[in-house]
């Protein structure tokens, strides 16, 4: 076996299955096994150690015969359990649905990553209904920060479960999905990659909603280049047509106090050197106002969530039944909130919200918005669980400034950017407007770069 295999990047380990220095059954052996030796930290609700071994052994297969299916195949994969797989029941992180019956089909984007030859291990925990940024469950457990041996520390949601796996090297990437930070908080809670998609990107078929505007998926990796890939791979598209760009003159937009007023020392030291090695390394950096941050900010508060409107919309059946008893109380608490949201309001949320669209896109005129990904480090679980207005005011202060990502319509890229003193990791992230996806990853590559110089 290589060594040091669960520290590799899911690329490395495609390189290394491609050259026959590594055999895909092996490897996906080798993962299986440190779930089963991780299982205490209920990171993982579902393992498919059946349908793992033999997509490995196909992939061993391809390579034998010289007809190998992409660049990551015989890799292995984590999958949120929001996302539909044949034969598996898909429960969003809910006992509701623990004993629904098994889905027939893979969800598209199951079976686009299966085509392209990734290796499922399972279904990941995460919030129920994925509608916290947190990561607490009731139900299946809480999963635990890696990065934190002596203390219990949230790993971020809702896409916990996926983001665990990567950090603690069960899996060398994941899927999650991302409706106001779930994929780019718990990367940066766990000091890995997290790439949201632009609304309409990825295929969201049979995966379980719960805002269908502003629900993306997306993955949850080591590095830029895992993320370019696998976007391709979700995509179905067999070239990624990202290449680094070079940072010399590609600009930074970051907002001064009007934009960014919340932030713990350590994350507000790590945002300003890693802006210091960006432009060391040619690019432009400035900070300035950013009114239409508070203007969005503004909007939602006077019109209501669109998140919490649509949610209740969705599963108003089961929030105003019985079931409802059996929901984490923070999850129904959240989605009732779109309970008696008026008809004018929607609408006056939703036209305020193309007009903030399309007036940042005006603003930025190519540059990249960045922000930090969390203002804060991972908290203690504990705590948290004891006190339902302390969990209401960290989830909200989690995503303060994600879901503005989600709300502007933007593609978004968090990178670890530093640690505390306590070693907890800190995240930044760069945001382009809508579509501009390939661009943003593009530039991530160099980002990277010239944040690990």
């Amino acid at each position: 076996m290589v060594e040091n295999l669960e520290k590799r990047s899911a690329a490395a380990i495609g390189r290394l299955i491609a050259k026959g220095e590594l055999d895909p059954v092996a490897a996906a052996e080798f993962f299986l096994d440190r779930i089963e030796r991780d299982r205490a930290n209920p990171s993982f609700v579902l393992v498919t150690r059946e349908r793992t071994l033999k997509e490995a052994a196909a992939s061993r297969k391809r390579h034998r015969e010289g007809r190998p299916a992409g660049p990551l195949d015989g890799v292995p994969v984590a999958w949120k359990d929001l996302v539909d797989m044949a034969g598996e029941r898909t429960t969003a992180g809910s006992a509701l649905f623990a004993e629904s019956p098994p889905k027939e089909k893979d969800a598209p984007i199951v079976a686009n990553l299966s085509a392209a030859g990734l290796v499922a291990l399972g279904k990941t925990n995460l919030s129920e209904f994925a509608f916290s940024a947190l990561g607490l469950n009731p139900h299946f457990g809480t999963p635990r920060n890696p990065r934190d041996a002596a203390t219990p520390r949230i790993a971020g949601g809702s896409s916990s479960g996926s983001a665990v796996a990567v950090a603690a090297g069960l899996a060398p990437c994941a899927i999650g999905s991302d409706t106001g930070g779930s994929i780019r908080a718990p990367a940066s809670f766990c000091g890995i990659v997290g790439f949201k998609t632009s609304e309409g990107r990825i295929d969201k078929r049979g995966v379980f909603p719960l805002s269908r505007t502003l629900d993306t998926i997306g993955p949850l990796a080591r590095t830029v280049e895992d993320c370019v890939l696998i976007d391709m791979a979700l995509r179905g598209r067999s070239g990624p047509p990202v290449r680094p760009l070079d940072l010399n003159g590609v600009e930074f937009v970051v907002p001064d106090k009007t934009g960014i007023d919340d932030l713990d020392a350590a994350v507000a030291a790590n945002l300003e050197a890693a802006m210091k090695r960006l432009a060391a390394a040619g690019a432009k950096v400035k900070s300035r106002p950013a009114p239409l941050i508070g203007a969005m900010r503004a909007l939602t508060a006077q019109h209501g969530s669109l998140v919490a409107i649509e949610a209740y919309a969705e599963h108003r059946a089961i929030l105003e039944s019985a079931d409802a008893q059996r929901m984490d109380r923070r999850v129904v608490r959240r989605a009732m909130g779109g309970r008696g949201v008026s008809g004018d309001d929607v609408i006056k949320l939703q036209r305020g919200r193309e007009d903030l669209i399309a007036a940042l896109g005006a603003e930025l005129k190519g540059a990249l918005l960045v922000l930090p990904a969390t203002p804060m480090t991972a908290p203690p679980i504990d705590a948290l669980e004891r006190d339902d207005e302390l969990f209401r005011a960290t989830n909200l202060r989690a995503i303060h400034y994600t879901f503005l990502g989600n709300l502007f319509r933007m593609c978004g890229l968090a990178l670890p950017c530093g640690e505390d003193a306590a070693g907890l990791p800190t995240g930044v992230q760069f945001l382009a407007p809508g579509g501009d996806d390939d661009r943003l990853l593009s530039i991530g590559l160099g980002v990277e770069i010239a944040l690990s110089s």
